[in-house]
This record gives C-alpha cells, sequence and structure tokens, in this order.
C-alpha cells in the first residue's frame, strides 16, 4: 500500500515537533533491520532523514554522495553494511541518542531483577 502525501506531510510534521516521536521512528528502523525486516527499516529511516536533517547533511556527514544515499535506502536499495552503520552512527549522534544491541535473555534478565 503506497502512503499518501498527506500521511508523509503528517509524519513530516510531527518528527518536527516530538523528539520522543524521532527516537521512536530510529528505533524502530533499527529493530526492523536486526530483524531481518529491511525493507520497513529503510523506509523508517528514509522519512527520519527526510523530516530531520535531510540527504545533503547526511552526505556531507558520511562521504556518500546524497543520490546513492537516497538510492540505497529507496525500495530496490540494498546498502552494504558499512553503509548502514555510518548512516546509523551520525543519525544517532545527530538525535543524541546510543542505542544498544541487546539479546531477549539479557532483557528478562534485567526485568526480573
Amino acid at each position: 500500500m503506497a502512503l499518501t502525501r498527506d500521511f508523509k506531510e503528517t509524519i513530516q510534521r510531527r518528527v518536527r515537533r516530538d523528539p520522543a516521536f524521532r527516537r521512536a521512528l530510529l528505533r524502530e528502523a533499527a529493530e526492523s533491520m536486526l530483524s531481518g525486516d529491511t525493507d520497513t527499516g529503510k523506509a523508517v529511516l528514509r522519512d527520519y532523514i527526510n523530516s530531520t536533517m535531510g540527504f545533503p547533511e547526511l552526505a556531507e556527514a558520511t562521504h556518500i554522495p546524497p543520490k546513492s544515499l537516497m538510492r540505497m535506502l529507496g525500495p530496490n536499495g540494498n546498502p552494504r553494511a558499512d553503509n548502514i552503520f555510518d548512516i546509523m552512527a551520525f543519525v544517532q549522534r545527530h538525535e543524541g541518542v546510543r542505542f544498544q544491541v541487546k539479546t531477549a535473555a539479557e532483557r528478562q534478565k534485567r526485568r526480573a531483577s
């Protein structure tokens, strides 16, 4: 199902005004990619980038041309792992967050404590 322009504009407005929503988008992008749903991860990451710094700023930070970034995060894109890690490192710095990967067992142990 294709998203309408109105929906995308609504997302962009919310991203610009709601820091918790921005962080949730980044988390969703990371979790989607780590769980193997790279299409969703790329789409969510693309929405975040379009709504915040834009591809030119990301390109300057990652030394990857803007058009290459747009293609790799597009529906048919196939980004290399090192590019995804560079992108995620920059957007985390930009947002002032740092994600950590934990196993399900670690999460359950921490909840039980």
